[in-house]
């Protein structure tokens, strides 16, 4: 029996990711694909490192795109910063900081939770308190921008804070980088990493990292081996460091990295500051047209991601019948909610190359003709 390619169809992406990709990067992925230790591609590498650093507002060395999701991401992160009884100030206010503590735990370490009702932005209060409370603490981790509800914290205080009681600090940037303001050197974080299908509009499967000298300094001086292979960044080091000379790791997901790099071109070229106030603007017109149909914000305006918006979903409405017809006749993809908000919220998407104005008027003409 003969099998058939698959064809699917055009979607228009409004969820928490994958975001829309636009026609440049896609046909950046069909582009030939070389040897990853080619000299071409490493030149190709140099500089996907140097748009890395802009987009992350740092000149961090070590800045890399991790092969794999941002899952694997924060994984690296952890893995190579937390040893065996290191105790880590955890922030959870959503599905992903609940993620960060399993890492700790399974490193080995020691996780002083800091919890904050979801679609709450972490409280530095809190976090304060519990860097009094444990002053043999040695890392903060938190979430900036939190998929699960659409809540953004501020980052820098946080870090600060971290700072001034000694401690580095982990940062989930999955949904912030690109869609809202993340200045690493600036904010001096020390571990941020991130994924290339939000607000960077690039195929899922790679995890921007970067890590800061004093991270650095600590991977170096670890007593115990990194229980990760893959993800030991001394080894991964090795791969990306160096002008026009590489070592073998890995064989590297060459034509993703294509991807990336081209979806970086177009955030460089657009200008970050204008890349956050696109973000911005188009979220205003989402939110016009919800509060119209009657529909409200999970998460209080200040705090609100414009690239992530969770919503109620209105008394007595089906959350699956509605996700199911949006995807049936208009094509149009909008998230469930996750954890304490499954069945009670929806997250709508405006991330990258989907933050578009044309994006809004379908979804919230699709939304009122289903919700009638």
């Amino acid at each position: 029996m003969t099998k058939t390619s698959f064809y699917p169809p055009q979607r228009t992406l409004m969820g928490p990711g994958p975001s829309d990709i636009s026609p440049q990067v896609l046909q950046a992925l069909s582009r030939p694909t070389i040897g990853h230790l080619d000299p071409l591609f490493i030149g190709m590498m140099d500089e996907l490192k140097q748009l890395l650093q802009y987009a992350f507002q740092t000149q961090n060395p070590f800045t890399i795109a991790v092969s794999a999701p941002g899952s694997a991401g924060m994984e690296a992160c952890f893995v190579n910063l937390v040893e065996p009884g290191d105790k880590v100030i955890v922030c959870r206010n959503g599905v992903f900081g609940d993620r960060m503590r399993e890492n700790v735990e399974r490193c080995g370490g020691i996780a002083v939770m800091v919890d904050n009702a979801w679609g709450e932005p972490v409280d530095p209060e809190l976090v304060e308190q519990a860097l009094e409370a444990h002053p043999d603490a040695v890392i903060v981790a938190f979430v900036h921008a939190e998929t699960s509800t659409g809540a953004l914290s501020d980052a820098e205080v946080i870090a600060r804070l971290a700072r001034e009681h000694g401690c580095l600090t982990i940062v989930d940037a999955v949904t912030s980088l690109g869609g809202v303001p993340l200045l690493v050197d600036e904010w001096q974080l020390d571990a941020v990493y991130s994924g290339s299908q939000k607000c960077l509009s690039c195929v899922p499967g790679l995890s921007p990292l970067t890590f800061s000298e004093r991270a650095v300094t600590k991977i170096q001086s670890r007593k115990t081996p990194v229980q990760s292979w893959f993800l030991d960044q001394s080894l991964v080091l090795g791969y990306w460091s160096g002008e026009g000379k590489r070592s073998y790791h890995h064989t590297a997901p060459v034509n993703s990295l294509y991807a990336l790099h081209e979806a970086l071109v177009i955030l460089y070229n657009e200008g970050l500051e204008n890349a956050w106030q696109r973000h911005r603007d188009m979220h205003n017109e989402l939110r016009e047209g919800l509060e119209q149909l009657g529909i409200a914000f999970v998460v209080e305006q200040p705090y609100r991601l414009p690239q992530l918006n969770a919503v109620y979903i209105p008394d007595g409405v089906d959350d699956a019948a509605v996700r199911k017809l949006l995807l049936e006749r208009y094509n149009l993809e909008i998230g469930a909610g996750l954890g304490a908000l499954a069945g009670k919220a929806w997250r709508i998407g405006l991330m990258g190359y989907a933050a578009r104005s044309e994006n809004i008027a379908l979804c919230l003409r699709a939304l009122e003709s289903v919700l009638k």
